[in-house]
């Protein structure tokens, strides 16, 4: 077999070194280089629009990409089964960093002890993100209702054993309900709605008496809409709510708060992790992201990832407390 000339012998050995040369590239390209720009970011809400979960995402979403240049956010709504179908979702997407979701106290702590056979882990199937604050609940009834206090409702309550009801779609809105009917000693019925949407209607109308709302889907429905406020689940009045007294003032140990955080699937790359974790930490810290929040009675507090999962740990400890101090069966 004739040699080899030197410059073909050099350029079958340049030739037979791309396919090595490639490989760091081709490697980088998995591991995010191209993230966040080669597709749009989804943010699942697992709950219907219009509500508290869905005005967060969305108000984070519209910030993400002064963060993230080149970035584009989309939000998913995937309402369900007290938020399990989109946490499901979220679990079972591509780790790519593409895929994020709204967590909450209902996701990520409550459903563990309202729910006996719940198929993810809220600690090891995510990897947290941040969290973007917490919230109470108000307890609302119609304007024109015969009681405008607390002590009214309990009342009224009393004075007709199992004829008041109240409506729920959510661990925030089912928990203090049933934890005032254990408190107090009280009989009433509770029904299971979709959306918060729904539940003010049927307030409204007349089908139901009373109930309690996260704040931020209540400050709307308070400027527009013939309802009023009795009394709220944080510890203190609300700056947004001053005249209305904490529950724990007539119910001692009526005291319940929720929280909004972000997640994504367990093994989501770290460039994503960590750029996420930079657009949610400088979108609370913004003015008027600040100012948005807090104008629906939502206390910004913004937590690291490290930091979210040990408050998680925590809060589910603190939900099963409440979960059983209620009565509430698991499903």
């Amino acid at each position: 077999m004739p040699s080899l000339n030197p410059s073909r012998r050099r350029l079958l050995q340049g030739m037979a070194s791309l396919p090595l040369a490639g490989l760091p590239l081709a490697r980088a390209y998995a591991s995010g280089s191209d993230w966040p720009t080669a597709r749009p970011i989804s943010i699942i809400v697992p709950s219907a629009s219009g509500g508290a979960a869905d005005f967060i995402a969305r108000t984070f979403a519209n910030h993400v990409p002064r963060t993230l240049p080149g970035a584009t956010v989309v939000v998913d709504n995937r309402p369900g089964a007290a938020g399990i179908l989109g946490t499901l979702a979220t679990k079972s997407a591509a780790a790519d960093g593409y895929t994020f979701m709204l967590t909450s106290n209902s996701t990520h702590a409550a459903n563990v002890s309202l729910y006996r056979h719940l198929r993810y882990d809220p600690l090891k199937d995510f990897v947290q993100i941040g969290m973007f604050g917490r919230f109470s609940s108000v307890l609302l009834v119609r304007a024109d209702a015969p009681f405008r206090s607390l002590s009214d409702l309990i009342a009224a309550a009393r004075s007709q054993p199992g004829k008041l009801n109240y409506g729920y779609y959510s661990s925030s809105s089912q928990v203090p309900a049933e934890l005032l009917r254990v408190l107090a000693k009280l009989d009433f019925q509770g029904a299971s709605y979709k959306s918060v949407t729904q539940i003010l209607t049927d307030l409204m109308g007349g089908q139901l008496d009373f109930v309690f709302i996260d704040t931020l889907s209540a400050a709307p429905a308070l400027q527009n809409d013939p309802l009023r406020p009795i009394a709220v689940s944080s510890p203190q009045p609300l700056p947004t709510l001053a005249q209305v007294p904490a529950a724990q003032t007539v119910v001692p140990g009526l005291e319940v708060q929720g929280w909004f955080g972000l997640a994504a699937p367990a093994g989501t790359p770290a460039v994503a992790v960590e750029g996420m974790g930079r657009a949610l930490q400088q979108a609370m810290a913004d003015s008027a992201v600040q100012q948005a929040f807090s104008a629906r009675g939502f206390e910004n507090q913004w937590r690291s990832g490290p930091d979210l999962q040990r408050f998680i740990q925590d809060d589910i400890r603190r939900w099963a407390k409440w979960v059983d101090l209620a009565g509430i069966e698991r499903l």
